[in-house]
C-alpha cells in the first residue's frame, strides 16, 4: 500500500473500532475479530495478545494504532520480529517444535489444504530443521531472519506495509488510461471479428434502406416497419447458418478460417440474437402506431388488425397480425429463457426446451412475411441436412457407457464406446444423449480423451444443473454393480492391456462398470484445433475447464514421444526440436486454476504421467511446463502463509513431490500474478503465443486484456 493508503486504511480502523467499542473505548478479543475481519481463531488470538500490551484482557484505541503503526511504518526488523512473536507461542523467545506444528496446521486451516498428520510432521521437521542453523532444538530469531533470507520473495514482501497482513480483502480494480476497444492492441487480435462485424451492419444498412425506400408513398412507418422487416428476413435466416456446426467444423480445415471469425460463431450467434430481438420490437412498434392512424381512417379498431385476419393483412389468409403477435411473444421467450442467468445458475434445460421454439418461429415466419421463404430455402435446406445427418448418425452409431467414475466436486468421469469410424481433435465435443437420464436431452461436453485412444471416449461432466446432476445420482445407485462378471473381468483386462496412450483415473470406491445405452452426436471443431499450428501455445483452465486441454496435453506428448530421440550407446534421450506437418509445437505452458484441493483429484494421474513422459532434461528446455494454483491457499505475501508455504518448498525440494497434489510440480498458493506469468512467456521467445482459456468469463476477460497488452492470440473455449 502507499503511504495515501495506509492512511485511508488506519482511519478505516479506527472507525470501525469506534463503531463497535463500548462506552470503555476498549474492545475484547470477539470485538477485534469483527473489527479487522480476522476469521482463524489462532492468527486472531496471537494478534490480539501481541497488541494487547499491558495484558489487560482488552485493546484500547492507542494500543491498536500503536501496533498498527509499526506494522505500517516499521522497519524490516520490526516486522521479522512480530512474525516471530506470532510463532513463539510461549513467548519464550524461541520457536520450538510444536509451536511451529500449531502454526502450520492453523495455516493448513486457514488455506483450506487438508493433510495427513505424518505429512504436516513432515512439513513441521523440514523447516524446523532447516532454520535450526545450530541443533539446539529451538529456533531463535537470528534464525529465523536467516531462513527467511534463503527465500527472496518471502523477503521481497516484507517491504510491503504490513498492514497488508490484516486488511481485509478488497477487489482490485484494473485501471484502463486507454478504453481497450480503442487500442491498437484490441484492433489487431480482433481484426477478423470487426471486419465481419462491419460487413454485417453495412449488409443491414442496404437492406434497410433499399426496403424502405420503396414504400415511400406510404409514409415513414410503414417505411420503418418493411425496412425492420427486410433486415429481419436476413437475420432470421443467418442466426441459422451461425449454428451449422458440421459446415463450420468442415470450414476450420480450409482457408475460409483465416478470413472469418469461426472461432466467435457462438458470440455471433448471440448478438445477431439480439439484433433480432430490436429490430422485431422497432417492427412491431410500428406497425402498431400505423394501425392506429388506420382506425382514424377505416372502419376496423385497433384490437381487429391486431388480433384478426379480418383486414386481411398477409400473403396467406390475411394472418401477418396474428402470426407476428405469437413471433414477437416467442422472441421474448427465447431471448429471456437463453439469458447467462438462466443457463450458468443450473436451469440449462429451461434454456434447451424454450430454444427448440425456433422451429416454430421459422414457419411463423414463412406465413407472416411472403419473402422469407425465400431468404430461408438455401440455409433452411442446410440446416435440415444437418439435422438429419446428426440424427442418423448418432442412431445408426449408439454405443454404451462401460465404465463410470465418480469425482470430487460432483464430477463424473463417463467412458465410452468408441466406435472404429468415430474421429476427432483434440479439443472437440459432441453432444450426448442417455436415454436412462432423459430420452430427449442433447447436451454438449468436451472430448477429455486422445484422438490416439483408440477403445474409448472420455467425458468429465461437471453437475451444475438438473440434467448433470441427475447423471451423478443415476451413477451413484448401488444397482447398477449388477453386471455379469465375466463381462466386467473381460473388459478390465481389455484395458489393462491396451497399447495406445492411455491414463486411466484413480479407482475408487465411486467406480463403477456399466453397459448404459447412449447417443453421441459429433464431433464438432473448437478454437483449440488450431493449437498444433501454433509455436507456443499457452493453455489455461480454470476448474473443469481443463477438459478440453486434458484430450490436447494427451495427444501433444503422443506426438512428442514420436519426436523423441534415445541414444543407442548411453541412456540419454532428447527430443528433435524440429517442426512438421504434424506439430509446430516448439513450447506448451499449461495453467490450471482451481479453488480447492480436491479438483486436483480429477486429473491427477493423467498429469502424473505427462510428467513421467518428461523425466529428461531436455537441451532447449522442458516441451511441456505446468504451473498450477490454488486459490484457497493464502498467497505467499501473507503472513499467516509464510511458514507453510515455506515449508511447502523445502519438502517440495526434498521429496521432489508436491505435498498437495503429488506432482512434481509445486502448486502455488492464491491467484496467478498474470503481467507476471505473461512477461515471463514474451521472454522465453519461442515463437508466436496463442493463449487458449477454458474457464468463468469474468476471468476470460482479465486474461484477454493482458493478451492484448502483450500482442499474443486469445481463443475462448465455449463447451466444458
Amino acid at each position: 500500500m502507499s503511504v495515501d493508503d495506509d492512511a485511508k486504511w488506519l482511519e478505516w480502523v479506527t472507525k470501525q473500532f469506534e463503531n463497535i467499542a463500548g462506552e470503555d473505548k476498549e474492545i475484547n478479543l470477539e470485538e477485534f475479530k469483527t473489527a479487522l475481519k480476522v476469521k482463524e481463531s489462532f492468527f486472531a488470538e496471537r494478534f490480539f495478545t501481541l497488541f494487547d500490551s499491558d495484558g489487560s484482557g482488552s485493546i484500547s484505541l492507542d494500543e491498536l494504532l500503536k501496533a498498527l503503526n509499526l506494522l505500517t511504518h516499521g522497519s524490516e526488523t520490526d516486522k521479522l520480529r512480530f512474525l516471530f512473536q506470532v510463532y513463539d507461542v510461549d513467548g519464550s523467545g524461541s520457536i520450538d517444535p510444536d509451536e511451529l506444528r500449531i502454526v502450520l496446521k492453523s495455516c493448513l486451516r486457514e488455506s483450506a489444504i487438508s493433510l495427513p498428520e505424518e505429512k504436516l510432521d513432515d512439513l513441521t521437521m523440514a523447516l524446523f530443521e532447516s532454520a535450526d542453523k545450530d541443533s539446539s532444538g529451538a529456533i531463535t530469531f537470528e534464525e529465523l531472519k536467516e531462513e527467511l533470507e534463503n527465500f527472496p520473495e518471502v523477503m521481497e514482501n516484507l517491504t510491503i506495509s504490513a498492514a497488508n497482513w490484516l486488511k481485509p480483502p478488497t477487489t482490485e480494480k484494473y485501471m484502463r488510461q486507454t478504453p481497450r476497444y480503442l487500442t491498437r492492441a484490441y484492433w489487431h487480435n480482433n481484426s477478423r471479428k470487426l471486419l465481419f462485424m462491419c460487413c454485417y451492419i453495412l449488409i443491414n444498412i442496404f437492406l434497410f434502406t433499399f426496403a424502405a425506400m420503396k414504400h415511400t408513398s406510404f409514409g415513414g412507418w410503414v417505411m420503418l416497419a418493411k425496412g425492420c422487416g427486410q433486415c429481419l428476413n436476413f437475420n432470421c435466416t443467418f442466426i441459422g447458418v451461425l449454428m451449422l456446426r458440421r459446415c463450420l467444423t468442415w470450414l476450420r480445415a480450409t482457408w475460409v478460417v483465416r478470413v472469418l471469425p469461426l472461432d466467435q460463431h457462438v458470440l455471433l450467434h448471440q448478438l445477431v440474437g439480439f439484433a433480432i430481438f430490436g429490430l422485431s420490437i422497432i417492427h412491431a412498434i410500428a406497425h402498431v402506431v400505423n394501425f392506429v392512424k388506420l382506425t382514424h381512417v377505416g372502419t376496423y379498431q385497433l384490437w381487429e388488425y391486431l388480433f384478426t385476419t379480418r383486414p386481411g393483412i398477409g400473403w396467406i389468409y390475411g394472418t401477418a397480425s396474428i402470426t407476428g403477435v405469437i413471433l414477437q411473444l416467442l422472441i421474448i421467450l427465447m431471448l429471456i429463457c437463453s439469458s447467462t442467468f438462466v443457463r450458468r445458475s443450473g436451469h440449462f434445460e429451461v434454456f434447451y426446451w424454450t430454444h427448440l421454439s425456433y422451429i416454430w418461429v421459422w414457419a411463423l415466419l414463412v406465413l407472416h412475411g411472403p419473402n422469407f421463404w425465400k431468404w430461408f430455402v438455401v440455409s433452411g435446406f442446410l440446416f435440415l441436412m444437418e439435422k438429419i445427418v446428426g440424427i442418423t448418425v448418432s442412431r445408426i452409431g449408439g454405443t454404451q457407457v462401460v465404465e463410470v467414475n465418480l469425482l470430487p466436486s460432483k464430477v463424473t468421469h463417463l467412458v465410452i464406446k468408441r466406435s472404429p469410424f468415430f474421429h476427432y481433435k483434440p479439443g472437440d465435443y459432441v453432444y450426448v444423449n442417455i436415454p436412462a437420464i432423459a430420452k430427449y436431452e442433447w447436451h454438449p461436453f468436451t472430448i477429455s480423451s486422445a484422438p490416439e485412444q483408440q477403445d474409448t471416449i472420455w467425458l468429465h461432466v461437471r453437475s451444475l444443473g438438473q440434467w448433470t446432476n441427475q447423471l451423478y445420482e443415476y451413477f451413484r445407485q448401488p444397482e447398477l454393480l449388477g453386471n455379469e462378471p465375466k463381462r466386467l473381468t473381460k473388459n478390465l483386462r481389455n484395458m489393462k492391456h491396451q497399447k495406445c496412450a492411455q491414463v486411466s483415473t484413480k479407482l475408487s470406491d465411486n467406480h463403477r462398470y456399466c453397459n448404459i445405452k447412449c447417443y453421441i452426436d459429433g464431433p464438432y471443431g473448437t478454437p483449440t484445433r488450431t493449437i498444433f499450428t501454433s509455436e507456443h501455445a499457452v493453455l489455461i483452465g480454470a476448474g473443469i475447464g481443463i477438459t478440453p486441454f486434458a484430450s490436447i496435453l494427451q495427444s501433444i506428448m503422443y506426438r512428442y514421444r514420436m519426436r523423441k530421440q534415445n541414444c543407442p550407446n548411453c541412456s540419454y534421450s532428447w527430443c528433435e526440436n524440429v517442426k512438421d506437418n504434424e506439430m509446430s509445437l516448439r513450447k506448451v505452458d499449461f495453467i490450471w486454476i482451481n479453488r480447492d484441493q480436491k479438483s486436483f483429484e480429477w486429473f491427477v494421474s493423467l498429469l502424473t504421467k505427462l510428467e513421467m513422459d518428461q523425466a529428461d532434461e531436455e537441451p532447449q528446455g522442458r516441451f511441456l511446463e505446468m504451473h498450477m494454483y490454488m486459490t484457497s491457499a493464502l498467497s505467499k505475501n501473507d503472513m499467516k502463509a509464510l511458514g507453510l508455504q515455506m515449508a511447502l518448498d523445502l519438502l517440495a525440494k526434498k521429496e521432489n513431490r508436491d505435498s498437495i497434489t503429488g506432482l512434481r510440480t509445486r502448486t502455488q498458493p492464491g491467484r496467478p500474478d498474470w503481467s507476471k506469468v505473461f512477461q515471463k512467456i514474451a521472454e522465453e521467445r519461442k515463437g508466436k503465443v496463442y493463449v487458449f482459456f477454458c474457464g468463468s468469463p469474468v476471468l476470460a476477460k482479465t486474461i484477454k486484456a493482458q493478451c492484448e497488452h502483450f500482442g499474443f492470440k486469445f481463443y475462448k473455449e465455449n463447451f466444458q
